[in-house]
């Protein structure tokens, strides 16, 4: 394991916080999302002990992902394994929900599902994956994984250039599926106030081009970067384990808070500001999600076609650290 160092973890900070301020001066005000619609279906699911494999079908199909669409295809799906967490499992993507995706997908016809990951703290992909307890799931369940650290990349021109990089470093496991799942853990995070499935995009960069922890795009600022990343890659899906969250000091340091709910969307954008609503937290005022209204996905309450459960039938307040770049963002 490689600790980040205090002043590192300072640099970083700093960094963050600066380009974070910076984006959310250029408000939202209602940027023109004229022509952006998109639904997003919200699931119950009370623990992961339950059957999730219906819920996410039953999700897939409202939002017409059916057998047609699927079958055939491959699949790739994109938990979030932060940190190797055997006593602290409300960091990373629950297995249960991992294997239930790749259910629901081989249900559906796929020809073949991969998970796949470019963890972004550690460089010991199997200490991650076993200590996360997706390692021995996977095994089991005879899926393949791939480490997105390490895959071999394709440069490819940036589709946005809202940081200073002209290319992007893609794996080629990314560019080659058919449907790539984003499914990030519904949490706070310390600099950018949320970090779901449009954040979770930065575990595809692979380390050996930007680093640990992906330092070249903090450096070029978050939010720009995922704006970036989610232009050029074009992921087709997320699905969200919001069946326990985390608040506070996120993305690893937080405390663990039950929501029991799925949220699931083909335009990112819109499952992440459904999935911001679902916390308690003002979509407009998380810097990536405003730069992303109009650009890349709708954020718009009026604008996001709700399917499933109601936002207001689960919302519920997570806890955001106290520091004074946060202390806008609440709804």
């Amino acid at each position: 394991m490689t600790p980040i160092s205090p002043s590192r973890r300072r640099f970083l900070a700093v960094a963050g916080i600066a380009t974070t301020s910076a984006m959310s001066a250029q408000a939202w005000a209602g940027r023109n999302e004229r022509g952006w619609r998109s639904d997003v279906f919200i699931a119950r699911a009370g623990s992961y002990s339950v059957d999730l494999r219906q819920p996410i079908i039953e999700g897939l199909e409202a939002l017409g992902i059916v057998h047609e669409v699927v079958r055939g295809k491959t699949v790739l799906l994109k938990p979030n394994l932060v940190e190797p967490a055997a006593k602290a499992p409300h960091i990373n993507t629950h297995p249960t929900v991992v294997l239930a995706a790749a259910e629901a997908f081989r249900c559906l016809g796929a020809a073949s599902v991969l998970i796949a990951e470019g963890q972004g703290h550690v460089r010991d992909t199997e200490l991650v994956l076993d200590e996360s307890g997706l390692g021995a799931e996977l095994r089991r369940e005879g899926l393949p994984f791939v480490d997105l650290n390490h895959d071999e990349v394709d440069e490819v021109p940036n589709a946005l250039r809202l940081t200073g990089l002209k290319t992007l470093w893609l794996p080629r496991a990314v560019r080659t599926a058919d449907i790539v799942v984003s499914m990030p853990k519904m949490k706070t995070h310390h600099w950018a106030g949320a970090t779901l499935s449009m954040k979770n995009l930065f575990g595809i960069m692979p380390g050996v081009c930007y680093g640990w922890p992906k330092n070249v795009l903090h450096r070029e600022g978050i939010p720009q970067s995922i704006l970036d990343i989610n232009a050029t890659a074009r992921p087709h899906l997320a699905i969200v384990d919001g069946i326990v969250g985390m608040e506070g000091d996120g993305p690893i340091m937080g405390t663990p808070i039950d929501s029991g709910l799925l949220v699931m969307g083909t335009n990112l954008t819109a499952v992440d500001a459904t999935a911001a609503r679902l916390m308690r937290l003002d979509p407009s005022r998380i810097a990536y999600l405003a730069g992303a209204s109009g650009r890349l996905g709708p954020i718009a309450e009026s604008h996001i076609g709700q399917r499933g459960e109601s936002i207001a039938s689960l919302a519920q307040t997570y806890a955001l650290l106290d520091h004074p770049s946060l202390a806008g963002l609440r709804a």
